[in-house]
């Protein structure tokens, strides 16, 4: 396995910066940001380490070359829209825009790219059906002739008000998955395995890795702290944030030793790239930095550094 961050938390930094950080604190892997030049529409959206509009083999070949001068490695990008936005035209713009991050990946020689599926959270997953299978189908044909994977991450996108009720990413549950991978076969779709997402909704976070071993491309590390206080003041049926408090990996409720035995048993060897969405940490660059590091320092002892591993 190959330990790295997803580059969101450092919108300010250059991509050199982003790959020097990653170096400096000893990480493996970088998965970089392409989000187009808008207004970012939530936290955590709209950083941009990779312009892939024009993106071509010039640019190909410089970023290469700033990998390997950092020595190292794009575990991905990611760009995570609702593709299956109410809004047509917004839908269209997205998906336009994914096509291109594709395309990036693919002139790069990364062959990942990690999204949502979306969804329309006024309408039920049944409802939401047969636009996802339109939308997802020529998506991933595209990318499957481009050599490229797509990972979908399970993050259910419910937490604010205009995400109510069904949230913006279908797929958020296991069975949901299956019916994915059923309706869209082959070896380029698949998942982009965070747990905490599963944790919040009372879910095993575990049997997941094996029962999709061959689904998992991608895994991000991002902790959770469920407020047990909080939700027994609010229910289940509040908004999630106000009981669910994403962490750093070691300061929730994930067993992270448990959880990487069960990934190395399923022969995943892969990247796995910490989250940080901790909001304790986001005070500054140099708390985000200490965010890193920390994480670092914490999963090395269950993912040891390529030359220690056997």
């Amino acid at each position: 396995m190959q330990l790295g961050f997803v580059s969101a938390i450092l919108p300010e930094l250059s991509l050199e910066s982003v790959l020097a950080t990653a170096a400096e604190i000893g990480y493996e892997c970088v998965e970089l940001m392409c989000w187009p030049a808008e207004k970012a529409d939530r936290r955590y959206a709209g950083v941009r380490h990779l312009e892939v509009e024009h993106f071509d083999d010039e640019a190909a070949r410089h970023v290469n070359a700033l990998v390997a001068r950092h020595g190292v490695s794009i575990s991905g990008l990611g760009y995570y829209p609702n593709l299956l936005s109410a809004n047509r035209a917004d839908a269209e713009r997205f998906r336009q825009h994914l096509r291109k991050v594709i395309e990036a990946a693919a002139l790069l020689g990364v062959g990942q790219v990690n999204t949502f599926a979306g969804r329309d959270p006024a309408r039920s997953v049944a409802d939401n059906w047969p636009r996802f299978l339109e939308i997802w189908g020529p998506l991933v044909e595209h990318a499957t002739t481009c050599n490229v994977r797509i990972g979908i991450e399970n993050c259910p996108m419910l937490f604010t008000e205009d995400e109510w009720p069904g949230g913006k990413n279908l797929a958020s549950s296991p069975a949901i998955w299956r019916r994915m991978f059923d309706d869209l076969p082959g070896d380029h779709f698949g998942l982009n395995y965070d747990p905490s997402h599963l944790v919040w909704q009372q879910m095993d976070y575990l049997q997941p890795l094996e029962d999709f071993a061959d689904r998992i491309f991608h895994v991000h590390a991002k902790d959770v702290r469920v407020d047990v206080r909080r939700r027994n003041q609010v229910g289940i049926l509040a908004y999630p944030l106000e009981y669910h408090v994403p962490k750093l990996p070691g300061l929730g409720d994930i067993h992270w030793g448990q959880f990487f035995s069960v990934l190395g048993d399923t022969g995943y060897q892969g990247p796995v790239c910490v989250e940080v969405e901790d909001r304790v940490y986001e005070n500054s660059l140099a708390t985000r930095h200490q965010a890193l590091q920390q994480s670092c320092d914490y999963l090395r002892q269950f993912v040891p550094r390529p030359e220690e591993q056997p």
